[in-house]
């Protein structure tokens, strides 16, 4: 049995998003509901903070929001609260490692979105994420390394993405933390940057403890939340992987999954 449940914390894609990345109704009432009964909600995305303060407006957040993976935590208001920056040094060598594979790389700096080229996996980000990028070419890329807080490789499918995982783990062994955020999204954030520490470290600021915080999400960026917080609950539409390390499964984002828990671990509890 878990303690009483009193901070939520929710990825946005595949989880408070459906396919359309709109939240659903249910989702926001019992949102509302929730805070208004003195529980402390908010965002864990790997998604820009830029990216992601619309979704919080539209729920009533005004709990600081874990962007880019942990990278940032930022008020609504816009105050940094915690940062963790990749060193430039680090940036280049990554992306130099990148175009000698070939692969697709969007770099985040100062809340902008940059990449080498215009291509239709930059047009389908933006259209996602509402943000506009801009295209710099490798030397643009190569110039904005400072306060870099994540890389983010995209690849073909999913086994090619498993194949960059892989080889980026094993050519930056300690300088570099790498996850999958979808099949073909590889996160790239300085070694120790995840939800899980973002989560705890916003927790404790307010008196909350690990086990009296319940985490939703679906990807494999997730899953040091879900298995950090007291109740992790994973999405009906993730993977078998991620439901394997969740407390339980709710339903899919598709069917307001995140109101479905919402209301039996804490609103019913």
């Amino acid at each position: 049995m878990h303690k009483k449940i009193r901070m939520i914390v929710s990825d946005l894609d595949g989880t408070m998003l459906n396919a359309a990345f709109q939240i659903p109704e249910e989702n926001i009432e019992a949102v509302k509901e929730a805070a208004g009964k003195g529980v402390l909600v908010t965002i864990a995305t790997g998604r820009m903070y830029r990216s992601a303060l619309p979704y919080a407006k539209e729920l009533g957040i005004d709990v600081p929001l874990i962007a880019y993976n942990g990278a940032i935590v930022k008020t609504v208001g816009g105050e940094r609260i915690e940062t963790s920056f990749l060193p430039p040094d680090v940036v280049r060598k990554v992306l130099k490692f990148v175009f000698s594979n070939g692969w697709y790389v969007q770099l985040y700096r100062d809340g902008n979105l940059y990449y080498e080229v215009v291509k239709e996996t930059a047009r389908a980000y933006e259209k996602a994420s509402g943000v506009p990028g801009e295209a710099v070419g490798k030397e643009g890329l190569l110039e904005r390394a400072d306060e870099v807080p994540k890389l983010l490789v995209v690849t073909k499918d999913g086994p090619s993405g498993d194949e960059a995982l892989r080889l980026l783990a094993e050519a930056f062994p300690d300088e570099i933390m790498v996850m999958k955020s979808t099949d073909t999204y590889i996160e790239v954030v300085s070694p120790g940057v995840s939800k899980a520490k973002a989560v705890l470290s916003l927790a404790k600021s307010r008196g909350i403890e690990a086990d009296e915080i319940m985490a939703l999400g679906d990807s494999g960026n997730d899953v040091s939340m879900l298995k950090a917080c007291g109740l992790g609950i994973a999405m009906g539409n993730a993977s078998e992987n991620v439901k394997a390390e969740a407390d339980a499964v709710t339903g899919s984002c598709e069917n307001g999954g995140v109101a479905e828990a919402i209301r039996r671990y804490v609103l019913e509890a």
